[in-house]
C-alpha cells in the first residue's frame, strides 16, 4: 500500500504564542481506516482543516497522494478529499437527492451540467448508504441519523480517495452510530475508500479502525495500532477521567467511570489504578 496522506513535523497554532498540534508525524496508507481520538481542544478539528487546506501549518508539511496540500487548487483538492461536517440541518430545504448531486460540481463541464456519470456516481451513493427511498424527501424532514447517511452519500457521489469526517456519529444513538461505522467500513473494505473519522467513541474506534492516532495534552500524541495507543494509564492521563477495561472478544473496550458509578466492583476487569474487581 502507498501513503495517501503524509505529515511531517506539522506544527499549528492559532496565534504566535499557541501551540495546538506540534512536531506531529504520521502517515495514512490507501485504503485504510483511521480514527482521529482526544479531548476537547486537543486540535482534532484543527488537523482535519489543515488536512483540507482551509488552515495553513505553522510549520512542517501535508501531502495528499504525494503532492503538497496547497499545491492544490480548490476544485482538484476536491477530486481527492471529501469532508463530512458535523450533522446539521441546512437552510434551504435541498432535497435528499440535490444534496447528493451537489458532490458533482468539481466534476461539471463549462456549462455545469451533469452527464451520464454523474447520476450515476448520485445513484450508486443513494443505494450504498439506503437513502434512495427517500431521495425526494427534504432533508430537513429526516432524522439525524438518515442526515448524516446522505451526507455521507453526498460524500461518497464526490467520488474521492479520501473521506475526512468530523464526529460523524455525534448526537446520534446507538443503533444509527453502528450503522454508521458499518457504512464507512463497507466503504474501506468494498471502495478501497480511506477513511479519516474524528471521534468521542474510543470504543467504536477501537472495532473498526485500523490505526488510531490520539491527541493528548501538552500537544503530544501516539499514534498506532488501538491496541497499543489506548490504555487505562494513558486515558486517565489525556482525558483526566477514571476509567474501566474489559474485552469483548479479543478487543478491549473501555467505561468512563464518574464519582457517583454505581456497582463498577461488580464488573470484571481492571480500574484506571489497575485493581482487579
Amino acid at each position: 500500500m502507498n501513503g495517501i496522506i503524509k505529515i511531517e513535523n506539522l506544527s499549528f497554532g492559532y496565534t504566535p504564542e499557541e501551540t495546538i498540534l506540534k512536531a506531529l508525524s504520521f502517515e495514512v496508507m490507501q485504503g485504510e481506516f483511521v480514527g482521529i481520538a482526544g479531548p476537547n481542544g486537543a486540535g482534532k478539528t484543527t488537523l482535519l482543516n489543515l488536512l483540507c487546506g482551509l488552515l495553513t501549518p505553522k510549520a512542517g508539511s501535508i501531502e495528499i497522494d504525494a503532492a503538497p496540500v496547497e499545491s492544490y487548487s480548490v476544485r482538484d483538492l476536491a477530486q481527492k478529499v471529501a469532508v463530512v461536517r458535523q450533522e446539521f440541518v441546512p437552510v434551504f430545504d435541498f432535497t435528499v437527492r440535490e444534496m447528493v448531486s451537489m458532490a458533482r460540481t468539481p466534476y461539471l463541464g463549462t456549462f455545469g451540467f451533469e452527464s451520464k456519470a454523474d447520476r450515476e456516481f448520485v445513484n450508486d451513493a443513494l443505494e450504498i448508504t439506503d437513502t434512495a427511498r427517500f431521495a425526494s424527501r427534504p432533508l430537513a424532514q429526516l432524522s439525524g441519523g438518515e442526515r448524516q447517511r446522505v451526507f455521507i452519500a453526498r460524500a461518497l457521489a464526490q467520488n474521492t480517495d479520501v473521506l475526512l469526517l468530523d464526529e460523524p456519529t455525534n448526537f446520534l444513538d446507538l443503533k444509527y452510530q453502528v450503522g454508521i461505522y458499518d457504512l464507512l467500513k463497507t466503504a474501506q473494505l468494498e471502495k478501497g475508500k480511506t477513511i479519516v473519522a474524528i471521534t468521542h467513541d474510543i470504543n467504536l474506534t477501537i472495532q473498526y479502525a485500523d490505526h488510531v492516532l490520539l491527541l493528548g495534552g501538552n500537544s503530544g500524541y501516539q499514534y498506532g495500532y488501538a491496541k497499543d495507543v489506548f490504555s487505562l494509564e494513558r486515558i486517565e492521563k489525556v482525558f483526566g477521567v477514571r476509567a474501566f477495561a474489559g474485552k469483548v472478544g479479543g478487543e478491549k473496550f473501555f467505561l468512563p467511570l464518574g464519582k457517583f458509578a454505581k456497582d463498577s466492583r461488580q464488573i470484571t476487569g481492571k480500574s484506571a489504578g489497575g485493581q482487579q474487581e
